[in-house]
């Protein structure tokens, strides 16, 4: 069964794991920590949105798509999903535990962020 937390979905990090290896499954991962954050280490492929662009940016957000949301602890994530879905997006989901949680490859500096609503509806992953 699902775990959902406040009526969103969780996913922990071997479910995310199988999320990336997987180029096919449609799911978008999203990193929503601050750029600085990000560039301390990151999911490799993973592009930054920080949550402090996603209300400007929510148009952006395809309603057929699931996103993943990660951040340090799964806190800030949460919140972002939780203000998709009062917003009517039903495919967000959270990385719960965050990066703290995450044992995988991680890489530093910069790599992708997304700053338009252009970016994110054209993003495709790779």
């Amino acid at each position: 069964m699902t775990k959902e937390v406040s009526g969103v979905k969780q996913v922990d990090k071997e479910q995310l794991k199988d999320i990336l290896k997987d180029e096919n499954s449609g799911q978008i991962v999203i990193d929503v920590r601050e750029p600085e954050e990000y560039e301390a280490g990151h999911i490799p492929g993973v592009p930054l949105v920080p949550m402090s662009t996603i209300p400007d940016l929510a148009e952006g957000f395809d309603q057929e798509k699931e996103y993943v949301f990660i951040c340090r602890s799964g806190n800030r994530s949460q919140r972002v999903s939780e203000f998709l879905k009062a917003h009517g997006y039903t495919g967000a989901v959270n990385f719960e535990g965050g990066m703290l949680e995450w044992d995988g490859d991680k890489k530093e500096g910069d790599e992708v962020q997304l700053t338009s609503v252009d970016e994110l509806k054209n993003w495709k992953r790779s």
